[in-house]
C-alpha cells in the first residue's frame, strides 16, 4: 500500500472517530431536543417563549463561532477548543433534571449553556474534519461524520421514548428528569472518545496538503453570496421544539410519541446526508438546490394537516433538509476557503446561519400565535428565496 493510500485510510479512521464523538454528543443533545418543547410547556413556558429560546439557543450556538473560529485559526488550538465545548455539553444536559417546578427560565439557561458549548467546539471540530476530508472528498468526509452523528440523533430520542413509555407515557417532571439524567451517560462517552482521538491523531492538519494563503483574511464574492443563501434557509427552517409544541398542543400525537417522530427525522437525516454528500462531490452546489427545493414544503404538511401520515411525511422532508445542512453546507465552506482561514470561515458561516435561525424561529413563534398560515408562508418563501442565490454561487464558482 502506497503513502497516499495509507494517508487516505488514516483520514477515514480519524473521521470515523470524530463521527463516534458526534454520535454520542447528538445522542445527548438531540435526545434532549426531542422533548424540550413539551418539557418547557410543562414548566409553564408559552409558544413564543419556546420559539424564542429555541432560536436564541441556535443563535448562541452559531453566532459565537465567528469569535471561536478566529481564536482557533490564530492559536491553532483546535483540540483544546473542541474539548472545552464538549465539556459544557456534559454539564448542561443532566442538570435539566434538577430544574424546579415552573422553573422554565432556569431550563432555558441550561439550554443556552449547552449551545454555547457547541459554539466553542464546532469551528475547531469542523476544521479538524475538513483536514481529513481533503483526503477523501469534502462531500464524502462530512457526510460520513454526519451519518454517524445522526445515528446518535436517532437513538437518543428512541431511548427517551422507551423511558417515557415505561413511565406510563406520562409528561410528569419526574419522567423528564429521568430522561435528562440518562443522557448524561452518553455525554461522558463523547468526551472520552474525543480524548482518545486526540491521543491517536494529535496533528490532523497534516492530512491537508493544500497550500495556505498568506496575508489578510478575506473571502471572495461566491463565499458571501453563499452566506446570504444559507441565512435565508436558516430563517425559514422551523426548529423541532416549535413543531413538537404544536403537535402536543393540538393533541395530534401523545407526549411519548414525539421522541419517535424526532428519531424518524434523524434517521432520514442520516441517509440524506450520505446521499447528498455523495451527490455533492459529483454535482457540487446543484445538490444543495435540490435538497432545499425538497425540504421547503415540510411546513404546510406539519403545521396545516391533522392527518398523521401527512405530518410524518412533512417531518421526513424536514429531516432531508437537516441532512443536507449538516453535510453539504460544511463541505461547500471547505471548498470555498483555504486551510488557514477555514475555522474563521466556519465561524462566519455559522454566525450568519445562527443569527437568521434565531430571527426566523422567534418570528415563527410569534406568527404561530397569530396564524399558523402566516408561519407556513414565511417558511416556504424564505427557503425558496435562497435557491437563486445558490445558483449564483454555483455560476460564480465555475467562472
Amino acid at each position: 500500500m502506497d503513502v497516499n493510500e495509507n494517508m487516505k485510510k488514516s483520514a477515514y479512521k480519524f473521521i470515523f472517530l470524530i463521527g463516534i464523538v458526534s454520535l454520542f454528543s447528538d445522542f445527548t443533545y438531540e435526545g434532549a431536543r426531542s422533548i424540550i418543547g413539551p418539557y418547557l410547556g410543562l414548566l409553564g413556558a408559552s409558544s413564543a417563549a419556546v420559539g424564542f429560546v429555541s432560536g436564541l439557543g441556535e443563535f448562541i450556538g452559531y453566532a459565537f463561532r465567528i469569535v471561536t473560529g478566529i481564536i482557533s485559526d490564530k492559536t491553532k488550538n483546535y483540540w483544546t477548543m473542541t474539548i472545552i465545548g464538549y465539556g459544557l455539553n456534559l454539564i448542561a444536559i443532566p442538570l435539566l433534571a434538577f430544574v424546579p417546578e415552573k422553573g422554565w427560565i432556569y431550563a432555558c439557561g441550561l439550554i443556552l449553556l449547552e449551545r454555547l458549548g457547541k459554539a466553542i467546539r464546532n469551528p475547531s471540530k469542523n476544521t479538524l474534519v475538513s483536514f481529513a476530508a481533503s483526503q477523501v472528498g469534502a462531500g464524502k468526509g462530512f457526510a460520513l461524520q454526519e451519518a454517524l452523528d445522526q445515528i446518535g440523533a436517532f437513538l437518543g430520542p428512541v431511548m427517551l421514548f422507551i423511558i417515557l413509555t415505561l413511565k406510563g407515557g406520562s409528561n410528569t417532571k419526574e419522567a423528564y428528569g429521568l430522561c435528562f439524567l440518562a443522557l448524561g451517560i452518553t455525554a461522558i462517552l463523547a468526551v472520552l472518545v474525543l480524548l482518545i482521538s486526540k491521543k491517536l491523531y494529535p496533528t490532523p492538519e497534516s492530512f491537508d496538503k493544500s497550500k495556505e494563503v498568506e496575508g489578510k483574511i478575506s473571502f471572495e464574492l461566491p463565499f458571501w453570496l453563499y452566506i446570504a443563501a444559507i441565512s435565508l434557509v436558516a430563517a425559514g427552517f422551523a426548529d423541532f421544539p416549535i413543531m413538537s409544541f404544536h403537535l402536543v398542543k393540538e393533541k395530534i400525537f401523545a407526549d411519548n410519541i414525539i421522541p419517535i417522530l424526532y428519531s424518524l427525522a434523524m434517521g432520514v437525516d442520516a441517509v440524506a446526508a450520505l446521499f447528498f454528500g455523495w451527490l455533492y462531490d459529483k454535482k457540487g452546489i446543484s445538490s444543495l438546490i435540490i435538497a432545499t427545493a425538497m425540504s421547503a414544503f415540510f411546513a404546510p404538511l406539519v403545521f396545516l394537516s391533522t392527518y398523521k401520515v401527512t405530518i410524518i411525511f412533512g417531518i421526513m422532508l424536514w429531516g432531508i433538509g437537516m441532512g443536507a445542512q449538516e453535510s453539504i453546507l460544511k463541505a461547500t465552506v471547505t471548498n470555498l476557503t483555504s486551510k488557514n482561514r477555514r475555522a474563521t470561515a466556519f465561524g462566519i458561516f455559522n454566525t450568519g446561519f445562527g443569527l437568521f435561525w434565531f430571527l426566523g424561529s422567534y418570528a415563527m413563534g410569534i406568527l404561530y400565535g397569530i396564524s399558523i398560515k402566516y408561519l407556513v408562508l414565511f417558511s416556504i418563501i424564505t427557503q425558496a428565496a435562497s435557491i437563486p442565490l445558490f445558483y449564483a454561487v454555483d455560476r460564480k464558482n465555475k467562472q
